[in-house]
């Protein structure tokens, strides 16, 4: 190490305080890496999202339109899950946290509410506009950060701009869908999505972002409790409506005791097996990353989608016949057995040896769609998740 005259060692000169830091890459074994403030009130707003698309499809599914609704319900979701999922891998990467990455993070905060704000027009009239809006200017803030690490980090440069130009093509795609007749939007909109999830694959193909396993993980988590809270609060609201209008009705308090264990059961089972362990090992590779990260859409869907099938059951039970119970069953047990499938495929699956560790884990979820046609399918769903619960923990042992 160089000295000076005097014999120490000369330290480093003063930044000036006027200039941006340089977004280069995060040190992806870095000891103690946590999320941020900013990133838990990045989760924390769209969780207003969540509520909204869970909402609309508590109406649609009250309305008997099922098929319509859970499509509607998929494609809005994805906006959501999009945009917070392209944010956390990058976040994960770089993060300076200066005022101009706060600022653009903000910004992205601010296209998320949008976003929330018009899911009730595009799940009902079919109004893309604000929810579009909302979309593009989440994307686009993010495009820009990719720019400026594309500036900082020259290893990674192809990688950065493959991602800033291909966000930004795919953003002027959602704004052209606009003007595309209404029988046209359907295929557009898929067409739109595929080239979505395209571009992560197609960008890091020149290379690996410095993601964070155990960050990756702990980010990936929180959104899970946010679901899942998502389901819980769901359900509260409308079971506690349903017993202001009818109290000491039986039915309720199985709907009741039913998503309580549903959702005790959906966190026990996602946080049974750390997440970092396979990010840190086998799931580098991009296929296994990929498969890790994108299955997680079936997740986070299926958790905020199992509020709005209880929310829909219990009205149904006070409500009357308004809609077949088989439909309103199907609501409670498909969400939950998409649930467990998910969980199993992506989560737990490559932990597990034996047969005797993961057939159980189908098992259950074809039992659970049988439950479909029970008396109580809040608390079958329940029941038999807790069953599973008790095989997987004496397999282990």
């Amino acid at each position: 190490m160089s000295t000076n005259g005097r014999g120490t060692t000369p330290t480093a000169p003063p930044r000036h305080p006027s200039r941006t830091p340089a977004m280069r890459g995060r040190d992806p074994e870095e000891r103690h890496r946590t999320a941020t403030s900013l990133e838990l009130l990045f989760d924390l707003c769209f969780v207003i999202a969540v509520a909204q698309a869970s909402e609309s499809l508590h109406e649609a599914l009250m309305a008997g339109e099922f098929a319509a609704g859970a499509l509607h319900y998929a494609l809005i979701f994805f906006t959501i899950w999009w945009a917070w999922m392209n944010f956390t891998w990058f976040g994960s990467a770089y993060d300076p946290g200066d005022v101009p990455y706060r600022l653009t993070v903000l910004v992205q905060i601010t296209g998320s509410l949008v976003l929330a704000a018009g899911v009730s027009r595009a799940f009902h009239d079919g109004d893309l506009r604000v929810i579009t809006l909302g979309y593009v200017v989440s994307r686009t803030a993010l495009a820009a950060l990719w720019l400026r690490a594309a500036r900082s980090d020259a290893a990674r440069r192809r990688t950065a701009l493959r991602f800033a130009g291909g966000v930004t093509v795919c953003q002027a795609g959602w704004i052209a869908l606009l003007g595309l007749p209404d029988a046209a939007r359907l295929p557009g909109i898929a067409v739109l999505v595929v080239a979505e999830l395209a571009v992560p694959v197609w960008a890091q193909s020149a290379g690996m972002t410095p993601w964070h396993p155990r960050h990756i993980a702990e980010r990936y988590e929180l959104f899970t409790l946010i679901v899942i809270g998502e389901l819980v609060a769901a359900a509260t609201v409308a079971v506690r409506g349903a017993f202001d209008r009818h109290h000491g009705v039986g039915p309720l308090y199985a709907v009741a005791a039913g998503g309580l264990v549903t959702a005790f059961a959906m966190w026990w089972l996602y946080f049974s097996r750390p997440a970092h362990t396979l990010l840190a090992t086998t799931h580098r590779a991009h296929r296994r990353r990929f498969g890790w990260a994108y299955g997680h859409y079936l997740i986070f869907a299926s958790a905020a989608a199992e509020g709005a099938g209880l929310a829909a059951y219990a009205d149904h039970v006070t409500l009357g016949p308004a809609v077949p119970a088989a439909g309103v069953g199907a609501a409670v047990t498909v969400p939950a057995a998409v649930f467990l499938t998910a969980v199993w495929a992506v989560h737990l699956r490559p932990h597990q040896r034996t047969a005797a560790e993961w057939l159980p884990y189908p098992l259950t979820a074809c039992a659970i769609l049988l439950g479909t046609w029970s008396p109580a399918p809040a608390l079958a769903t329940g029941a038999l998740l807790v069953v599973l619960i008790a095989v997987d923990s004496a397999a282990r042992r």
